[in-house]
């Protein structure tokens, strides 16, 4: 995949927690490429899913309008009223139609389960990604993989807070390095970002993971 230069997150609180995902990822490129003139923004609404956005027309519009390289789709399967995979792949089909259109490409964000909604499982998730990945030729961000990964190897380190759903600031800065991984295709080990509750030796251990998982998913 090309290098982006404008990318969009779409998608609900998991994208707009700890100040936006975005924010965070262009903290990274930054520290990795500081003469990259990179964009990113974003385009979400608490509790939604992909077939609320769908309905809601500023984000038509900013799709259409934004000229973005990228337009990274969020949906929160565990919030599926119907308790099944459809509306998440007919709604991903609609978005990147619609992506594709306006003269971008999509990137599948792969959330995680939560206690709360607990109708499906990390690997059902999974495996509703892969699925779409390859009908839609849509690359894979696969975060949720990556929180699961940390946790095993380090179970101290919380990746969700307290209400066991959104994520800590440590699973954000996991999940911008996942996309870091993704979007440019190289290892995020040594970047200098990270947030400042994040230390160092976490900052590296994250680092290691996002790369390990988005290699695994790849191969």
């Amino acid at each position: 995949m090309k290098t982006p230069t404008r990318i969009l997150f779409v998608g609900n609180s998991f994208t707009y927690y700890h100040n936006g995902l975005e924010t965070h990822f262009s903290k990274l490129v930054a520290s990795g490429h500081p003469k990259w003139d990179m964009h990113a923004d974003r385009a979400t609404q608490g509790g939604a899913t992909l077939k609320i956005l769908q309905g809601l027309s500023w984000v038509h519009e900013k799709i259409k309008t934004g000229r973005y390289d990228v337009v990274v789709l969020q949906e929160d399967i565990p919030e599926l009223r119907e308790h099944a995979m459809e509306p998440f792949f007919e709604n991903a089909r609609l978005f990147d139609r619609e992506i594709r259109d306006a003269g971008g490409k999509t990137v599948l964000f792969m959330a995680w389960p939560y206690a709360r909604l607990n109708w499906v499982t990390l690997e059902q998730i999974v495996e509703a990604h892969r699925a779409m990945s390859k009908e839609l030729g849509a690359p894979v961000a696969p975060v949720g993989m990556a929180l699961a990964r940390s946790l095993k190897e380090q179970p101290a380190m919380a990746m969700l807070g307290k209400d066991h759903e959104h994520e800590t600031i440590q699973g954000t800065y996991l999940a911008a390095c996942v996309f870091y991984a993704t979007l440019l295709g190289e290892n995020p080990e040594g970047l200098k970002y990270s947030p400042a509750d994040v230390t160092s030796e976490q900052a590296a251990f994250l680092q290691r993971i996002a790369w390990e998982t988005v290699k695994e998913w790849q191969n």
